[in-house]
């Protein structure tokens, strides 16, 4: 399958080095990040999951659960995230799903239906399209799909921003700027009115052009 935003992030159970989970169960009222890795002991991926345990206070602080992937047995995860703690500074401090039968991969449209046979027989380069973040919302719904190849590591500041964004979008009827950052100037959304926009926004608004309608971000 082919997943798009707005749609409902697919539900299943899988074996984490947390435990057992069922996905949505998991998320709860929360909003969450799945982010995927083609194989254990890889070193951009390394990077990228030290660097997420090391940040993971300002997911918290967001309300956002964050949740690893990779296509490798359980068991292998938690030798890992011990060679991760050595070389990062931190070891994973969240779930990571044990995808060992590629059933998330597929679920989730990472790899294509017909993989099949012996998880350890496959090399990273196999699993190359098992690289993407998935943002969802506490309506269990995809906000954000990202995809990067194995070369370039993740940007989670950038993932960060984007849930700011959404956290702010979703609550008031405004966008946000190119390059935005919390606290800047919005955009007023094209789908309220001027009549609208007077009673929210009673002192007015800078206007470039009439599709254009800056004001300070709500709080």
């Amino acid at each position: 399958m082919t997943l798009k935003l707005g749609d409902t992030a697919p539900d299943f159970e899988a074996e984490t080095t947390e435990g057992k989970i069922s996905f949505h169960e998991w998320i709860g009222d929360s909003w969450a990040v799945l982010f995927s890795h083609p194989k254990d002991f890889t070193p951009v991926c390394t990077t990228e999951l030290g660097y997420m345990a090391s940040i993971k206070p300002e997911f918290d602080r967001r309300g956002t659960k964050i949740i690893g992937l990779s296509v490798d047995p359980v068991e292998r995860h938690a030798a890992w995230a011990s060679d991760i703690e050595e070389t990062q500074g931190t070891a994973p401090n969240y779930p990571i799903i044990s995808d060992g039968d590629f059933a998330v991969s597929k679920l989730y449209g990472m790899l294509p239906a017909d993989v099949s046979g012996d998880v350890a027989a496959r090399t990273p380069a196999d699993n190359q399209t098992v690289r993407n973040v998935f943002v969802v919302g506490p309506d269990k719904k995809v906000k954000l799909i990202l995809v990067y190849p194995m070369s370039t590591g993740r940007n989670f500041d950038e993932v960060l921003r984007v849930i700011d964004s959404l956290q702010l979008t979703s609550a008031h009827n405004v966008s946000t700027p190119a390059n935005w950052r919390d606290g800047d100037k919005v955009i007023i959304s094209g789908s309220v009115s001027n009549d609208q926009a007077k009673e929210i926004w009673p002192d007015g608004w800078e206007e470039p052009k009439p599709y254009i309608r800056i004001v300070p971000q709500p709080s």
